[in-house]
Formats: C-alpha cells, structure tokens, sequence
C-alpha cells in the first residue's frame, strides 16, 4: 500500500479498536422532512429532531467515552469550503440538476458562491428553498412553489457509512444508488481529496462507476471483504470494487453475497455485523439460506479495471467466509428468539452494530432480545436510544463511517 496516507488512517477489518470515527449530527436538513416528501427522501417517518439530536449526542458521547476520536462531517465541510477548488466543485455539484434550467443555475450558483464557509455548508446540507434563493429568476424558478427545494436537503447525510468506505489506507468514494443521495458523495469526495486530515490518501472508487454503497461492504478479516449485491449495490459494482482491490494488494478474495431487493435489507449490514474475529450477528431468517459467490484475482494483479477475475461458488455464506478468513466456523448469533421477535428486531436494526473492538459492539437499546442474545455469547453492548434515529433505517453501524482501527 503505497498511496502516502497518513499511518492514523485506514482500516483491515470491522472489530479491531476504534479510533477515529466520522459522524453527522441530525441538523437543520431533517427538519426539511414532511409527509409529502418523506418517502423521496427515504425515510419511514418524520423525526422529531430535537430528540434525534439528543440520541446522535448521546452516541457520540458513547464513543468519546471509550476513546474514539469523533469527527463531525459539517465541521469537516465548512473547514474544506476554505479550499477553493472544493467549494467550486460543491457548488457545482449542488447546481448540478436539470430541473433548474440554465438561468436558475447561474442565479443558485452567484447565491451559494456569496455565502461563507459555515453558511455555505448549512445550505449545501439543509438545501435551498425557493424562498430563500436571493436573486432567483428563469421560467424554472417562476413555477416553482414557495416550498420547493431548488437545492434538495440531505437528510441520509446521518448514515456516513454509505458515501464512502475505508479499505485499507485507501477510501473508496462510493456510488449511492438513489437519486436522493447521489449529492453525499460528492461532499465526501471533497473532503478526501482537499481536507488536510485525509492528505495523500489513495482513492479506491468514485461515484461515477457503478453503483456501490459503504453499507454493503464488510471487512470481514484482513485481505477479506464481503458485499452486498441487492438494491442498492450491483453486481457489476462489486466486481468493480474486486479488480480494485486486489490490484492495490488491499484484498486477496472478496465474498460476493446476493441479497433481497428490500427496503427492510437494504444492505448486508441490515441483516450481518462482525462482533469478534470469529462471529456475527446474523438475521436468522437468512441464516440458512445466505450464499456467497467467491471471487479471486486469476494472477498477480496489475491493473485497477482489466484484472481477470476467477468466480467460484456459490457457497453457504457462513461456510465460504470461514475458508476466506482462514478460520475454523464463523460463530453466528442470532437476531431475536423466535421468528416475530427476529423479524422485529431486524426491522429496528438488531442486526446493524458497530464494533468498537473485538467483544464490544454499540446497539440500539430497543432491541432487548437480541442485545441479551449477544451478552450471552460474550459480547459486551454498549447501548444506545434510537427511537428517532432509526426513523431513516440505519443503525449504529450505519451512521458511522471509522476511518482509522487499529490492526488485529
């Protein structure tokens, strides 16, 4: 690995010791929720944000608690906005929209350009109604109801996990499937590439390839990744992301996994999260029949994009991640007791954890059956309010993005 990142950024696996964490605390853009665009925006209700705020506090006090250095995601915006390459690019991005019409575009783009830093940010989160767009004018603007976004709100900017994933000391920008989302990428491949922090550091995978999201991607040992193809990655992003790692020697298999094209499991870590080296919790409905197709590099890699890759498989999922770890038997432990409460406790996220290092996992509180199922197998909970957060479907794990763990 040779991209010149910094040694304090990257991760090998999901479980080794936390130490820096990117988060976004709710603000001013889930308070753009209504029941007429809640489901547009991709959430199952209307949070009541001041509680929402209370939660992500508490999470993050959590963490703070036990050493994680949490770097909050509008902080990291404002500070790159300095840079003035980002801020053209971002509010090009935010532009960027054919619903606007030229004219619109050039009057959004003089209003956000005027805007400092901190305000800029709020705005490129939040949106832009058209009543707040100083100097709006074009046919597009004119039709346009008091209410309406000219420049959308992110509310799933909550989930970092999503836009981007860390391999290695490499960060793949990756390619939200749902067009409420393509923006986020756009703002974390900003902070990657201008942010002094994240200076010199590889990028693996860019939001104009195939579509890829931080929530199907699981490191689930050193050298050994597992994907999600279902609704929102694809099979031809997995295979993207495999020719990439195994040509940056960041990888040796990647274990692609098919899964329902639900909402409910909307990503591999809706229904798997690693809690040890050796165990997951697992949605047992799947448990049994979960494959995996294994995929290899056919010989030494040298190139991103024209490796020739070797597809074996498919396999029990539980069976072929134990041969690519190099392990005996991945232990399982099961979301819930019986079918209802499993079924439940998957829908409120049981199985959406996030290791803070090996035997010590952060869960929603709610989901006491599978909580009590993890203790029992060895694992430490760390427990954490959710009734409002989880109004967007994303657990802890979800509205985390680690950016730097320790090696097992």
């Amino acid at each position: 690995m040779t991209s010149g990142a910094s040694p304090s950024l990257g991760a090998t696996s999901e479980v080794g010791r936390l130490r820096t964490v990117v988060l976004h605390r709710p603000g001013a853009e889930l308070r753009r929720l209504t029941p007429r665009n809640n489901d547009q925006l991709l959430f199952d209700g209307v949070p009541w944000v001041a509680r929402a705020q209370e939660e992500h506090d508490a999470f993050a006090a959590a963490l703070t608690a036990r050493d994680v250095e949490v770097l909050y995601l509008g902080r990291l915006l404002a500070e790159v906005l300095e840079v003035p390459a980002a801020r053209e690019e971002l509010v090009a991005a935010a532009v960027d929209d054919p619903r606007l019409g030229a004219t619109l575009q050039r009057a959004t783009t003089a209003h956000l350009a005027g805007l400092a830093s901190d305000d800029l940010a709020a705005t490129l989160m939040a949106g832009l109604a058209h009543d707040e767009l100083r100097g709006g004018r074009g046919l597009a603007y004119e039709l346009m109801d008091r209410g309406d976004f000219v420049v959308p709100p992110l509310p799933n900017l909550l989930f970092t996990r999503d836009s981007s994933v860390w391999v290695g000391d490499q960060v793949a920008i990756t390619s939200l499937a749902m067009p409420a989302r393509h923006r986020e990428s756009s703002i974390t491949r900003a902070i990657a590439t201008h942010h002094p922090r994240f200076a010199g550091t590889g990028q693996l995978y860019d939001a104009s390839l195939e579509h890829l999201e931080g929530g199907d991607v699981l490191l689930l040992a050193p050298g050994v990744l597992a994907v999600g193809v279902g609704e929102r990655t694809t099979p031809g992003g997995a295979e993207r992301l495999a020719r990439r790692v195994f040509a940056r020697g960041l990888a040796h298999t990647v274990l692609v996994v098919p899964i329902a094209q639900e909402r409910a499991t909307m990503h591999l870590d809706t229904i798997a999260t690693m809690v040890d080296v050796d165990a997951m919790v697992m949605y047992p409905a799947v448990a049994d029949s979960l494959v995996a197709w294994t995929v290899t590099a056919e010989e030494t890699p040298d190139d991103d994009d024209t490796t020739d890759l070797v597809v074996r498989g498919p396999q029990p999922f539980v069976v072929a991640a134990a041969q690519a770890m190099g392990i005996d038997r991945l232990r399982v432990i099961d979301t819930g007791l019986d079918p209802v409460t499993a079924e439940r406790e998957q829908w409120d996220d049981g199985n959406n954890t996030l290791a803070l290092a090996p035997r010590l996992a952060v869960a929603y509180e709610r989901n006491t059956v599978t909580n009590a199922a993890l203790e029992a197998a060895g694992i430490e909970v760390v427990r954490i309010a959710g009734s409002e957060l989880g109004s967007g479907r994303g657990g802890p794990r979800c509205m985390s993005c680690p950016v730097w763990r320790d090696e097992l």
